[in-house]
């Protein structure tokens, strides 16, 4: 074999199918579609879970759950962990969080929840912070710093009109 074969044959962009060109080019009469039926009419499509008229898969399995894919991804620390990973007067950042590993993952928002004591003093920037955590930093005589970023969402009620006719 010479080392000059090897590539022989091997061409960047295929040449397109020329449909329709006669007998003998292998494509021609009904062009690679076949003889009668749906499949050989023009403007032809089926979905791509078409099954021949059985009920498809796709609807036959049972669905389960919700999915949001607009949701924001939150990661969660807890008071506890914070206490336990940083010293007194630190400041307490997302890159250290990832840094020491309290906070794992791809998160569009940080929130930090008041599970465990804090008895340090530690200034914490966090997107959000829950009432009693924001509390406990004030507390333990740290500070609360909220980053911006994508607002939290606030489901707001509608009062129902009721028709008094």
């Amino acid at each position: 074999m010479n080392i000059s074969d090897v590539n022989r044959g091997i061409h960047k962009n295929r040449p397109r199918k020329r449909l329709g060109r006669g007998i003998g080019s292998g494509h021609g009469k009904t062009a690679g579609r076949g003889h009668k039926g749906q499949g050989s009419r023009n403007g032809v499509s089926f979905l791509p879970v078409f099954q021949g008229g059985t009920m498809p898969l796709v609807r036959r399995i049972p669905k389960r759950g919700f999915n949001n894919r607009f949701a924001k991804t939150v990661a969660i620390v807890n008071l506890g962990e914070l206490d336990a990973a940083f010293k007194s007067g630190d400041v307490v950042t997302l890159e250290k969080l990832v840094e020491a590993q309290l906070v794992k993952g791809r998160f569009d928002v940080l929130k930090v929840l008041a599970d465990g004591a804090l008895t340090k003093k530690l200034k914490v920037s966090a997107h959000r912070f829950s009432k009693s955590a924001a509390e406990k930093i004030a507390q333990a005589g740290g500070e609360t710093i909220t980053l911006p970023g994508p607002a939290p969402v606030v489901k707001k009620r509608n009062k129902s009109v009721s028709s008094g006719a």
